[in-house]
């Protein structure tokens, strides 16, 4: 006796899968701001739902925030690469484990935003009509170097997608 079986299986990403992702983010923030005093509570609140916009659309590729220092990132910066798991799951980390007592001293907050593929795809209006419903306004900026490296320490995921997360560490 022999049987076989398929399973498909198919996923939409919804605004709460996307919301799930950037309360991570906004957490880590928190713990930042605890920490270093930085970001503002009105501020995380407008990065968590610019993350949610720019995910559930799919026009995210990374985004950062932390400290720089003569335009580069320092500890403790936080960089989130946006992955589409293409129907793979990932681990769901927690958020968390924020270094206290990195040296800021001369340093100032930033946060810097990067667009995917799918972003340059849109026509200007299409751009301009998704920016007018994000709770501000970007510039643009060349993009800040690394003062030491980056290591890969968390993986914030729901519903195929994904957030990976990165920390500035020192040499």
């Amino acid at each position: 006796m022999s049987s076989s079986y398929t399973s498909s299986e198919s996923q939409s990403f919804t605004i709460t899968h996307a919301r799930k992702i950037a309360v991570k983010v906004a957490t880590d923030l928190k713990r930042m701001q605890r920490f270093y005093g930085y970001p503002s509570d009105s501020a995380i609140q407008g990065y968590e739902e610019e993350i949610v916009q720019f995910l559930k659309q799919g026009y995210l590729k990374k985004v950062s925030y932390g400290f720089q220092k003569n335009d580069e990132w320092i500890e403790p910066s936080l960089h989130f690469e946006a992955k589409d798991l293409g129907g793979f799951t990932s681990t769901d980390d927690d958020p968390g484990r924020i270094k206290p007592g990195a040296d800021i001293s001369g340093a100032s907050f930033y946060s810097y935003l990067t667009y995917n593929n799918e972003w340059w795809k849109l026509t200007s209006a299409e751009r301009e009509t998704f920016e007018e419903g994000l709770p501000f306004q970007r510039g643009s900026a060349n993009e800040p170097g690394v003062n030491g490296y980056l290591s890969q320490d968390k993986t914030y995921a729901a519903g195929a997608r994904a957030v990976v997360r990165s920390t500035v560490k020192s040499y």
